[in-house]
């Protein structure tokens, strides 16, 4: 069987590229121009992913949520937070309904 490419490679990847010139790669360069900066270019992949959704653009819709996943973890670097927080946040999340955990939350 052929072993599929995760988020945790993509976040190996990321962690290699931020080490590289700004002048040789694109990750590094983007971190070197902080979080707010990363921040601002996560939420603009957000919105063009939501357009593609949106206009029903399966192939757009593909290739603007691979950019939100890849700008997502760029930021969880610069504020170095790893995938496994993350997924540990959702799998608490998930021993309960989505609605109860939202309830949970709201009343926080």
């Amino acid at each position: 069987m052929t072993r599929r490419f995760t988020l945790d490679d993509l976040e190996r990847i990321i962690a290699t590229r931020a080490s590289a010139s700004p002048n040789d790669s694109w990750t590094a360069k983007l971190l070197a121009r902080g979080p707010a900066r990363v921040a601002k270019k996560l939420g603009e992949e957000a919105v063009e992913t939501v357009i593609a959704g949106v206009e029903n653009d399966r192939s757009a819709l593909i290739g603007e949520s691979a950019d939100l996943l890849y700008h997502l973890l760029v930021l969880l670097r610069a504020r170095g937070v790893l995938v496994q927080d993350v997924l540990d946040e959702l799998e608490r999340r998930s021993a309960q309904s989505g609605l109860s955990e939202k309830a949970a939350r709201d009343d926080a």
